[in-house]
């Protein structure tokens, strides 16, 4: 399936790629189908990929996993809400973080609060509010991530 992005040009996926959210992305109710999408740099993996709207070519949101910049993170959800993404366990289950990007990068954050959790058996993706009063929707990630960057744990 060809479909057409604005920063990445026209991009040929396979329909098993794409993601559903029964309920779209806050602020996107409206846009349900979704791929992540992996910017390889000279072979080696990003740390940040992207959930690219099949649907809205301008819709591109910078996600990354959330271990990569909270090592203990574990977010709280009530299972009600993990019910459309069918039989979840362990090995299924990706979770990802929004990140926001401003012009000063050292502004960056991740929402610790509203994660994407995808089961990658049926496809289906839900982002949640977690219950966990700790975590905030603006987390600084950008010292995080240079210190990885830094010490070669990218």
């Amino acid at each position: 399936m060809l479909i057409k992005t604005k920063c990445f040009g026209e991009i040929d996926i396979a329909e098993d790629m794409i993601i559903e959210f029964a309920d779209g992305l806050m602020g996107f109710e409206d846009l349900k189908r979704y791929t992540i999408l992996y910017n390889n740099e000279e072979g080696k993996k990003s740390s940040i990929s992207w959930l690219q709207s099949v649907d809205e070519p301008a819709l591109a949101l910078p996600i990354i996993n959330p271990f990569l910049v909270k090592e203990d993170y574990n977010p709280v959800v009530e299972d009600e809400l993990l019910k459309p993404l069918g039989d979840i366990n362990e090995e299924n289950l990706a979770v990802f973080l929004v990140l926001t990007v401003p012009s000063d990068l050292t502004k960056m954050t991740a929402n610790l609060k509203a994660p994407l959790l995808v089961n990658a058996d049926t496809k289906k993706g839900q982002q949640v509010i977690v219950e966990n009063q700790d975590y905030v929707v603006k987390y600084n990630v950008y010292d995080v991530l240079k210190k990885k960057k830094d010490g070669g744990n990218d």
